[in-house]
C-alpha cells in the first residue's frame, strides 16, 4: 500500500480534463430528489415499504442518519455564514463511539455534518418534493462533488459502494447519473473532485501527524488540529 504522500502526489497530477471525460462518459445531472442529504430506514424483513414509510416514522429512533464528512475549516465556514455554533454544524463521525441511555462515549476520527431528528443534514429543506440546500454556496467539497469520488488510496468516504466506474472516477448511487452532462459542468464538477481529494489525502496526513492519545474525556474527536471535544473545543493532551 503506498504512502499517503505517495497518494497526495499522485492526486496533484490528476488531470482534470481527463475526470471531465469520465464524467462526461457516466452522466449526471442533479434532479434535487434529496436522497444524498436525508436520513435512511434500513430494510427489515417483510417490510416492502421501510423506504415509501420513511416520512411518517423518521422519529421512531430506527432511522440511520445522513453521513457526510465535513473538515475543521469546513465547518468554521459554514458557522462564518450561519452564525452556528460548531454543535450546530457538525457531529462527531458515529464510527467508533457507541450510546448508552443518549450519552456518547469512545473516540473517532472526523466529523460529519449535524443532523436533524429525522437523520436529515441541517441544511436540507424540501418543497413540495423538491429538496434545496441552504449552505447551497458554502457546502463542503462532498456534497459538491457528490455522487462522484475517486479511486486513490486513502480518500474513502462513508457513501456506500460504487455503481460504475471509469479511469478513476468511482460513480455512487444517485437517480441522476446516466443523464447528459455539458463538458463546462463536467470540467468544474471534475475541478471540485480534485480539489475534494487532494484536500481529503492532506487531511489525512494532517490527523496522523498530529495523533495524540489522550484520556479523561468521555468523547475524543481526533481530526488534522488534533484531539477535539463534540463542540469543537481543542483537549490538551499535555
Amino acid at each position: 500500500m503506498e504512502s499517503l504522500e505517495a497518494e497526495l502526489d499522485r492526486a496533484c497530477d490528476l488531470s482534470v480534463s481527463d475526470l471531465a471525460d469520465a464524467i462526461e462518459s457516466i452522466g449526471f445531472e442533479c434532479t434535487r430528489c434529496g436522497a444524498c442529504c436525508k436520513g435512511y430506514d434500513e430494510p427489515t424483513e417483510n417490510d416492502s415499504t421501510a423506504e415509501d414509510d420513511s416520512a411518517d416514522s423518521c422519529h421512531d429512533g430506527d432511522r440511520e442518519p445522513h453521513t457526510a464528512t465535513v473538515f475543521p475549516d469546513e465547518i468554521r465556514d459554514i458557522q462564518d455564514v450561519t452564525g452556528y455554533d460548531w454543535r450546530d454544524v457538525a457531529r462527531p463521525m458515529p464510527y467508533g463511539l457507541s450510546e448508552t441511555d443518549g450519552t456518547q462515549t469512545g473516540e473517532t476520527f472526523e466529523w460529519a455534518l449535524s443532523t436533524d431528528g429525522c437523520g436529515d443534514c441541517t441544511f436540507y429543506t424540501e418543497t413540495n418534493g423538491v429538496g434545496a440546500c441552504s449552505i447551497h454556496e458554502d457546502r463542503p467539497l462532498i456534497c459538491q462533488t457528490y455522487p462522484f469520488s475517486v479511486a486513490l488510496g486513502g480518500t474513502s468516504q462513508p457513501m456506500g459502494e460504487a455503481v460504475d466506474e471509469v479511469g478513476h472516477v468511482r460513480a455512487h448511487e444517485c437517480e441522476g447519473l446516466g443523464r447528459d452532462i455539458s463538458r463546462s459542468d463536467a470540467e468544474a464538477l471534475a475541478a471540485a473532485l480534485k480539489t475534494r481529494v487532494i484536500r481529503e489525502l492532506t487531511e489525512a496526513i494532517g490527523v496522523r501527524d498530529s495523533y495524540t492519545r489522550v484520556g479523561d474525556e468521555p468523547v475524543v474527536i481526533y481530526d488534522s488540529e488534533g484531539p477535539k471535544r463534540p463542540d469543537g473545543s481543542p483537549i490538551d493532551s499535555d
